[in-house]
């Protein structure tokens, strides 16, 4: 069931004013699908004209059960099938209008227009750089100090892993508690240093002539990013004594 640009439901029953939810609980329910998720990435949607919240006398957000399944299609549209977002605006506004559609496969833009990846499957997803700026919700100068010290970088053609929002969220979250984008460059140098150790790992299942092995070498890239993931964390906590839930 999803909600019209006009605030209505293709089907169902609309959600009473005691069924909306805040941005946090929004937050909280995606999360389960979606763990990188932030409140940035929502607003940031909600401007691209994704979704339409409702808004309080006072201008606080206010989600319908509409509104959250819209935003997990959007999600997981990105995720499953590396769609830009004005692919997918249009997609589910053809479902809207009750159009039988079909989802392209796409990785990458040319001049503005989506273009289809070869076969051997498709890529990351991207964003510009003005999508950026609009999802941290910072300028362009400090988006040029922060690749000055290696925190995000553009992929040769320009544009951003989509993995730059969520670099990009936590550096501006870190900046509320003082700490400055500088300060992070021991951590990039820390991560840099973890990727290259999984990279050896991994390297030989990359090289292999057996195209089954080679795309083992994906999963067990996942893998073990996770787990040095897991065991940084244990480690901060550790060194600092505290126990995050």
């Amino acid at each position: 069931m999803l909600r019209t640009p006009s605030g209505g439901a293709v089907s169902g029953t609309a959600a009473t004013d005691s069924g909306l939810m805040s941005i946090g609980s929004v937050l909280n329910t995606l999360r389960d699908e979606f763990p990188d998720i932030t409140i940035s990435k929502i607003r940031f949607l909600e401007s691209e004209g994704l979704v339409e919240p409702r808004r309080t006398p006072a201008g606080y957000r206010k989600f319908s059960a509409n509104d959250v399944e819209r935003l997990g299609h959007v999600l997981r549209m990105q995720r499953d099938h590396y769609l830009p977002l004005k692919v997918i605006r249009e997609h589910l506004d053809a479902m809207e209008r009750g159009e039988a559609v079909r989802l392209p496969s796409v990785g990458r833009q040319r001049d503005g227009e989506a273009v289809p990846e070869p076969d051997e499957g498709p890529t990351a997803a991207r964003i510009g750089r003005d999508e950026l700026l609009a999802a941290a919700g910072i300028g362009e100068q400090e988006l040029t100090e922060w690749e000055s010290y290696g925190l995000v970088a553009p992929l040769a053609d320009g544009v951003y892993d989509a993995e730059a929002v969520t670099v990009a969220s936590l550096v501006v979250e870190l900046g509320r508690f003082g700490i400055e984008p500088r300060h992070l460059r021991l951590m990039k140098a820390a991560a840099d240093r973890e990727a290259g150790l999984v990279d050896q790992v991994v390297a030989p299942l990359r090289r292999h002539r057996n195209p089954q092995t080679r795309a083992h070498a994906e999963a067990r890239t996942k893998e073990l990013a996770g787990l040095a993931v897991k065991l940084h964390a244990a480690l901060v906590q550790t060194a600092l004594g505290v126990r995050l839930p």
